[in-house]
């Protein structure tokens, strides 16, 4: 297996959201005391078949993103190999980041960046969850979740 792909198995995908977002309030593009409005301000509008008009904004693609990255995680936390161990490590240093950003820094306490924090914990969550129980189904250990089937 390649370099480059060995090291997109072993970093979250959820830490280029973040990387994106705290690029996105800490440069200005939107200063800390807008960043709301300026996520909720369409960037592009798709005419619907009922004649209704969908205004996109960066909230939307961020948000879409950034669940077909937790959705990647999911799936690559079926492994059970020692890469699976240290992308849980990081997994959970990176929601510890987003909720101390959350609670302690000025254009993070909003539902998008909530929202981002919410699908890093699910991520550990669920990356710990699902490999317990593909290591078990490895080991031949006990069926279910806790083993007692």
């Amino acid at each position: 297996m390649g370099r480059g792909l060995s090291a997109l198995n072993i970093i979250p995908l959820l830490v280029f959201p973040l990387i994106l977002y705290n690029f996105v309030v800490l440069t200005g593009i939107a200063s800390p005391g807008n960043v709301s409005s300026w996520m909720a301000s369409p960037i592009f509008t798709v005419g619907m078949f009922s004649g209704d008009a969908w205004g996109v904004s960066f909230a939307d693609v961020f948000m879409g993103l950034s669940l077909l990255l937790l959705f990647v995680e999911i799936v690559k936390s079926t492994r059970t190999d020692a890469m699976s161990i240290i992308n849980h490590g990081l997994s959970m240093l990176l929601a510890v980041v987003c909720i101390i950003q959350f609670i302690t820094m000025q254009g993070f306490s909003n539902s998008v960046f909530f929202m981002l924090a919410l699908m890093t914990i699910l991520d550990v969550i669920a990356g710990f969850t699902v490999t317990i129980v593909a290591a078990k189904r490895d080991f031949g250990a006990g069926g279910g979740i806790a083993g007692t089937n």
